[in-house]
């Protein structure tokens, strides 16, 4: 039998397909139940977080399992298989292995090095203990992943390179900002009572919010959330319960709002939050009560006209100029003496606009893209300061005809959105709040989208690469120990065959020589067995240690053919010892 894992993560697929293949608590025990029931497959245990979706099982044959699992989550996921498979992962035997303890150690997560996900492995063990789906390999696999995430967080310091996933939402919200600043003296409302909402709130309360009301389907469980944030020694926060019917009402007096239940559709929409902050959002400002106005408006105007002259009422009557000066004289940073003016112009207009600018009838300054106003004069050109830009122009219009058009891009200003009064954490999958409230005003809303495209760039601290060597040195050792195990029962098996062996000769001897007394008899079974025990010791030790390392698993089939040992034999002997190891096993 070998490890195999099939799964899609926040690594593997979109945020809206993991969204959609969410497994409620129901649908993994039905899962469990159906794995375990497939041809391929002995045990199995389901890891499903907000970020993840793994199916693990022992299984007799590759192919046939990796089919078989992934058409089972997809049977359950509701989501196509066609559509499933392209997001789907694959690890086997020891690469399996390494993905778990990396899971344990909280290298595969969103965000890198939180601890939260050893909870999430402790309850998947538990429900699968709880089903009777784990047999020894995954009790053995999924007990010794959380010893090696505790090594992890112990001898490291990946707790630095990393925050748990409400920590790191909570930054996202303050914009990467002090989060015990930002939090102080907030109304906090906390929508689920399970882990991951308990987790937020007792954040929140020791970041200093005012106020956590706690809003649960099941409302004792929301009571008692409230009380455990009142009787906290490191928190003096003021918390109360409410019933979901209360949602809507507490929003409205709700500085934040995390959100993580169990729903499968949402729990508050876009038209709720609208509601809930109306009144609340500061009002924008409004075109045309402060600032400048429109290039063309009547402000517009005035300030074209007073670039093109001194008087600035004669542009639009000048005689001889090319311009259409009422079309242009309002456009912002427009001077006829600059390249704007010019841009576009044919050979004959351009000597045009030359002889009316000589005229020296034009004043101000030249403050146009082309040039700039010099000391001392008037605006009119001075033939020799400007000679090679004359020459270079009379190049162009000789070879193109025209002057080139090099106009810049008006900016776009961008409208203003006002500060948030409301600020929405999502860690619900699927989610709770309707992505389209991202695009509220006075709304700030951080979900798992926002929260992996946040992370994607986030730098890995340095203890990284030892938690990297410490989930190494444990996926060879549990590789060993499960190799080494394998073979067990082939030994076992083998020395139970020579313990036959020597009683069936010790009954000859006392067939042929039945006056023999006990103690000569006892002298004669004990060298015996010393003899078969010499004889078996250096093979049986070394085939162990030649089981344990990679590839070794051939040695208990060439063990069992030249002893010609007995399957069901070895069979009984396994299923003796898991047995044993069920009863001495303790719970995860």
């Amino acid at each position: 039998m070998s490890l195999l894992v099939v799964g899609l993560s926040h690594r593997s697929a979109p945020v809206s397909v993991l969204e959609r293949a969410a497994l409620n608590a129901d649908a993994q025990v039905k899962l469990l139940q159906d794995t375990v029931a497939a041809e391929p497959a002995t045990e199995a245990a389901v890891l499903a977080t907000c970020n993840r979706i793994e199916l693990y099982a022992d299984v007799d044959k590759f192919h046939a399992g990796v089919a078989e699992l992934s058409t089972l989550l997809a049977q359950h996921s509701g989501v196509g298989l066609e559509e499933l498979t392209p997001y789907l992962y694959v690890h086997y035997e020891d690469r399996a292995v390494h993905h778990l303890f990396s899971v344990a150690c909280g290298l595969d997560s969103m965000v890198v090095g939180e601890g939260q996900i050893l909870g999430q492995i402790k309850d998947s063990l538990a429900r699968a203990q709880d089903l009777q789906s784990a047999g020894r390999l995954l009790n053995d696999l999924f007990q010794q992943a959380l010893r090696v995430g505790k090594r992890a967080h112990s001898e490291t310091g990946i707790d630095r390179a990393g925050q748990s996933l409400v920590t790191f939402g909570l930054e996202q919200l303050a914009r990467g900002g002090d989060v015990q600043q930002w939090a102080r003296g907030k109304k906090a409302l906390v929508i689920g009572a399970g882990s991951m909402s308990s987790l937020a709130a007792a954040t929140l309360a020791r970041a200093g919010v005012a106020e956590i009301v706690v809003a649960n389907r099941t409302v004792d469980r929301a009571e008692r959330l409230a009380q455990i944030l009142m009787d906290g020694d490191d928190t003096d926060v003021a918390a109360r319960a409410v019933p979901m019917e209360s949602v809507p009402a507490e929003l409205t007096r709700a500085d934040v709002t995390v959100s993580c239940t169990g729903a499968t559709g949402l729990v508050l929409t876009a038209g709720a939050v609208a509601e809930a902050v109306e009144g609340r959002t500061p009002p924008s400002a409004r075109p045309g009560e402060d600032g400048p106005s429109a290039p063309g408006g009547e402000s517009g105007r005035t300030a074209g006209a007073q670039r093109g002259g001194p008087s600035g009422t004669s542009l639009g009557s000048e005689d001889g100029c090319p311009l259409d000066l009422s079309a242009v004289q309002g456009t912002a940073g427009f001077s006829v003496l600059g390249e704007a003016a010019v841009a576009g112009m044919a050979a004959a207009e351009l000597e045009q606009h030359a002889a009316w600018v000589d005229k020296g009838t034009v004043g101000g300054d030249r403050r146009a893209a082309g040039g700039s106003a010099r000391p001392g004069t008037a605006g009119t050109l001075d033939p020799a300061a400007d000679t090679d830009a004359i020459a270079a122009l009379a190049a162009t219009v000789a070879t193109v005809g025209r002057i080139p058009e090099r106009r810049r891009p008006e900016p776009v200003e961008e409208p203003q959105r006002p500060e948030p009064v409301l600020f929405l954490l999502d860690l619900a999958m699927p989610r709770d709040i309707d992505a389209a409230v991202h695009r509220l005003a006075g709304v700030r809303l951080v979900d798992i989208e926002s929260l992996a495209e946040a992370s994607a760039g986030a730098p890995m601290a340095a203890d990284v690469d030892q938690v990297r060597r410490i989930v190494s040195e444990e996926v060879a050792a549990f590789g060993a120990a499960l190799r080494a195990a394998h073979i067990t029962p082939t030994v076992v098996a083998l020395r139970t065959m020579a313990a036959d062996v020597v009683a069936g000769e010790i009954a000859r001897l006392d067939g042929r020589l039945p006056g023999l007394d006990d103690k000569h008899r006892a002298e004669i079974t004990q060298t015996v067995r010393r003899v078969v025990d010499k004889l078996l010791h250096a093979p049986t030790v070394r085939v162990k240690q030649l089981a344990a390392e990679p590839g070794g698993a051939g040695y208990a089939d060439a063990l069992r053919t030249l002893f010609d040992l007995d399957p069901e034999t070895v069979a009984a002997v396994s299923r003796a010892e898991d047995s044993t190891t069920e009863k001495d096993r303790g719970p995860a």
